[in-house]
């Protein structure tokens, strides 16, 4: 009977992990090297500037994921642990892996340095504190304000990659993208408290316990 149930355990958790709004995920990582490929190839290896359209494009359509698969798991009750701990990694990485990117391409330098840093330093925050929560099973839910900093960073980058391409068809297409960055970055600094704060909480309750 415990072979049986474990095989099923496995065919559900198979079938879990190859729902729609989980392919949706695998989708938004599988496009980050593709993303990170094309700014590469232009900025580095000094190749045509329609690459930043391409990595553009490719960049709203993960963006794009990020919308569907949430929003297809709750129509088709396809929710699942799996995915709950998928899709906030998903996003980190394209996050990051784009501001990286940015920063060797030139287009994120100076003081905005200090705006994708913060991001980036909020993120490993807040991945550390739910680790150590999710041990607790503590469960810390994403606010709608941390939902809006991801939109805007999410809206930053893609101003951002289209860069020196942008600029060329509405000249302030990457200054609009460094403000965004510094707007989300605030927002980050707010939200990355707020979980520090919910964080530190329950940290007290369970040494006092």
């Amino acid at each position: 009977m415990n072979i049986a149930t474990t095989r099923g355990d496995a065919k559900g958790s198979t079938r879990s992990s190859m729902s729609l709004p989980n392919i949706l995920t695998y989708a938004r990582i599988a496009a980050i090297p593709v993303v990170v490929g094309c700014i590469y190839a232009q900025s580095i290896l000094n190749g045509p500037l329609w690459l930043r359209w391409v990595a553009v494009a490719i960049f709203i359509a993960a963006g794009v994921t990020d919308y569907l698969d949430g929003y297809y798991a709750r129509i088709w009750n396809q929710q699942s642990a799996f995915g709950r701990m998928l899709d906030p990694i998903a996003d980190k990485l394209l996050v990051a892996s784009c501001l990286l990117m940015l920063a060797a391409d030139g287009i994120i330098h100076g003081w905005t340095l200090w705006a994708a840093i913060v991001i980036l330093c909020r993120e490993i925050l807040v991945s550390g504190l739910r680790e150590y929560l999710a041990a607790l099973r503590v469960s810390v839910p994403v606010t709608k304000l941390a939902k809006w900093k991801t939109t805007v960073q999410l809206v930053a980058i893609g101003f951002l990659l289209a860069g020196e391409a942008g600029d060329m068809v509405v000249p302030v297409v990457t200054q609009i993208g460094l403000l965004l960055l510094w707007a989300s970055a605030l927002v980050t600094i707010y939200t990355g408290y707020d979980y520090f704060r919910a964080g530190i909480h329950h940290l007290i309750k369970e040494d006092e316990g």
